[in-house]
């Protein structure tokens, strides 16, 4: 088990179950996803090139312990990921498809732990990808489709709902398969003045 908090510690919980061999951990260069750093005023958590480090998990084994009614979800497009966050700090927490989809990433960084501990407990990142959005050009390997690590996604989601890990899901009613929490979306307004910090040419000098 290792545990994982906000920035501020009001919301804090646990993932079971963790090692290199039950998680996926990828690095995703997508805009959406440096936006969403963005929206939160949380850029420090991308990597040089506007990268977030994400470890995957089925949602039976993340636990929200504290906390829960500080928790909200973002689209960035009506039909996008939920993308959930805290709203006492606006840290991110996870990023879920739906309850169909036994899927949670979590940004390592969200771990109280260093570098080469979140190596240990989940392993290197097993690819990257999204890399034509990379501030100041795709990292190698970062562009097309890696069909190795997209094989290994879809292998330990289908195991995950195999093997009923889609249940409990700290993010959605199992009965109706509604979000627990309140989902808001961005307008496409919004959105667009995201893209300006985002790669693979920012307009505007990254937010801290």
């Amino acid at each position: 088990m290792v545990e994982f908090q906000c920035r501020c510690g009001q919301v804090r919980g646990s993932v079971t179950s963790v090692t290199p061999w039950t998680v996926n951990r990828v690095i995703c260069y997508c805009d959406d996803c440096q936006a969403f750093a963005h929206h939160l005023s949380r850029a420090y958590l991308l990597n040089a090139q506007g990268g977030s480090d994400i470890v995957q998990f089925p949602p039976a084994s993340l636990t929200i312990q504290q906390g829960q009614n500080e928790v909200a979800g973002l689209r960035l497009t009506p039909k996008g990921l939920i993308r959930w966050h805290t709203t006492c700090c606006n840290s991110p927490i996870g990023n879920t498809v739906g309850p169909a989809i036994p899927f949670v990433g979590v940004l390592a960084a969200a771990f109280d732990a260093g570098g080469q501990r979140r190596d240990e407990m989940f392993g290197k990142a097993a690819g990257a990808i999204n890399g034509q959005y990379a501030i100041g050009g795709a990292p190698p390997g970062s562009k097309g489709m890696n069909v190795g690590l997209l094989m290994g996604t879809i292998a330990k989601i289908l195991s995950w709902r195999l093997f009923g890990r889609s249940w409990p899901n700290p993010f959605f009613d199992r009965a109706t398969g509604k979000p627990l929490r309140p989902v808001a979306t961005l307008t496409d307004e919004q959105r667009q003045d995201l893209r300006r910090f985002c790669g693979p040419n920012p307009e505007v000098a990254p937010r801290a």
